[in-house]
């Protein structure tokens, strides 16, 4: 190993981006790329990128980023990725068709057909997954049905993190915390589910090798070298999903506290060192060897705010002031009283994971009177999203029997002070946010700090690398509000009328497009 390496690089390949970042022994960033990946919409609730973009995404953003630092000094590089997303490929890993991303919803005809033949439970307790539309077991399935030339013609079905790692080393490779998301594995084994697999027509050796997270799995390729700047030296340690990333990133290697990451989705996770399984949350590898994650995950973060925005947020251009939309709206929705003055938002744009496993669920907003304004809805979202938070965190802790006591915050939404609050007072716990937004790609580095030889494990590392900022306390007052909101009406509310939410979207969207 070179001994000028002081360097390691995280490469967050995320639904929208892939930022490459180089971090210092102490968790220090010290240099950023970033490259935007595009992604479209051919149908309702169809979800698809081009999977030749992440790979041109990863060479932009580390091109960036080595022209604010020499490529001699990276020991090692680690890639975490947006889950559940795939794509097939031929034998020279050239995809067949475009990928179908995590945000999918076209196979819910599938994950019916799941739940009949299996039950949901018994598929849930195999691979810590209830069947969903989010993971790529149903898609598999639909690719089968609606595109057999591209089943029969497919060489491998690459996870992003998979393709680019072929791209990088030329090996059919993914980590088994990137594969397990997908929710074909076998949990208690740690590998591909081949029963199930076989028994639903699909094709193991389509898949790739599985290796444990933080595992080396080779040099660079002469290629990727040259197309990237990097050494051929480098190494390509085996990384992480972003969600279990962002644990990592977190420090979450210990019982009692868990991460919540306020991004596109909102992903929150705890930390187990058996596997349980439970449909009130999903079950996920650890990129700490022989831990697990008890992890919930709504489709709905920043994604429904920013749809808020885009849809009802204020024009300030013409105000002369050095404050965005979202800026605005803060202050605005500030001074509104805890509950919104009794309206409440069920944030289920999208469908829903854990705990109800229903993709036909939908966004519920209920409580309108005439004194509510835009800052009324804009608060009940954000208050809807922390319910949603302590519903499947409070089953997480039944189920595991082990309180969490303390929550870590990172990801874009938690720059704002006001949702930091409202989740400490919804939970009546402290909250810190994370020493940096940046989590996920920190825990990748983590990952690959420790894979360079820096640390003697992953947990050493993890101590080393990580730190909390701002604390909020929970208030009193706004506790007892939300407490009773929350017992009294929000856990009850769903569930009350889910038969109904269900048959209204077969009656609007359950229709399949043509193609």
């Amino acid at each position: 190993m070179n001994d000028k390496t002081d360097l390691v690089i995280s490469i967050d390949s995320s639904t929208t981006a892939c930022k490459a970042i180089a971090w210092a022994h102490d968790g220090t960033p010290v240099a950023e790329g970033r490259a935007g990946i595009e992604a479209f919409s051919p149908h309702p609730f169809w979800h698809e990128q081009r999977a030749g973009d992440w790979w041109h995404a990863l060479v932009q953003a580390v091109q960036e980023l080595l022209q604010q630092v020499s490529a001699d000094r990276v020991a090692a590089l680690c890639v975490t990725c947006q889950r559940e997303t795939f794509v097939p490929v031929d034998e020279g890993g050239q995809p067949l068709r475009h990928a179908i991303t995590w945000l999918d919803g076209r196979s819910r005809a599938q994950v019916e057909e799941l739940n009949l033949r299996y039950g949901g439970d018994a598929i849930h307790d195999l691979t810590g997954k209830g069947p969903s539309t989010n993971q790529s077991l149903s898609k598999l399935m639909w690719l089968q049905t609606h595109e057999p030339g591209i089943a029969a013609r497919t060489y491998k079905y690459l996870d992003v993190h998979a393709y680019l790692v072929y791209h990088l080393t030329g090996q059919w490779t993914t980590s088994l915390a990137c594969a397990d998301p997908m929710g074909i594995v076998d949990m208690r084994r740690g590998a591909w589910a081949e029963e199930l697999l076989v028994d639903l027509g699909l094709d193991p050796a389509r898949l790739v090798e599985i290796v444990p997270p933080g595992s080396v799995i080779g040099p660079l390729t002469p290629a990727a070298a040259e197309a990237t700047g990097l050494s051929t030296r480098t190494l390509v340690v085996a990384g992480a999903g972003d969600g279990q990333c962002a644990g990592l990133g977190a420090n979450i290697t210990r019982p009692g506290v868990a991460y919540l990451n306020l991004g596109t989705a909102m992903v929150s996770g705890a930390y187990a060192d058996r596997y349980v399984a439970d449909r009130a949350f999903r079950t996920l590898c650890s990129p700490v060897a022989g831990a697990f994650v008890p992890e919930e995950v709504l489709t709905a973060g920043t994604f429904t705010v920013s749809w808020f925005m885009k849809t009802f947020g204020p024009d300030v251009s013409g105000l002369g002031l050095a404050l965005s939309q979202e800026d605005v709206m803060e202050m605005a929705a500030a001074s509104v009283p805890p509950g919104s003055l009794g309206l409440m938002v069920v944030p289920y744009w999208g469908g829903v994971m854990p705990p109800y496993w229903d993709p036909a669920a939908t966004g519920i907003t209920i409580g309108w009177i005439e004194a509510h304004r835009k800052e009324h809805f804009y608060r009940a979202i954000l208050e809807g999203i922390g319910y949603e938070h302590r519903l499947v965190m409070d089953g997480i802790s039944r189920a595991t029997g082990q309180p969490i006591d303390e929550y870590i915050l990172m990801g874009g939404g938690a720059r704002s002070r006001l949702w930091c609050q409202i989740v400490a007072d919804i939970h009546g716990k402290p909250i810190s946010r994370a020493r940096t937004t940046e989590a996920t790609s920190l825990g990748a580095a983590i990952l690959a700090a420790t894979a360079a030889g820096w640390y003697a494990d992953v947990r050493q590392a993890a101590a080393a690398m990580t730190a909390t900022g701002q604390q909020f306390e929970p208030d009193a007052s706004a506790h007892a509000v939300y407490e009773r909101l929350f017992v009294e009406v929000y856990q009850r509310l769903f569930p009350a009328i889910r038969e109904l939410v269900d048959r209204l979207t077969v009656l609007a969207h359950d229709r399949e497009p043509e193609v």
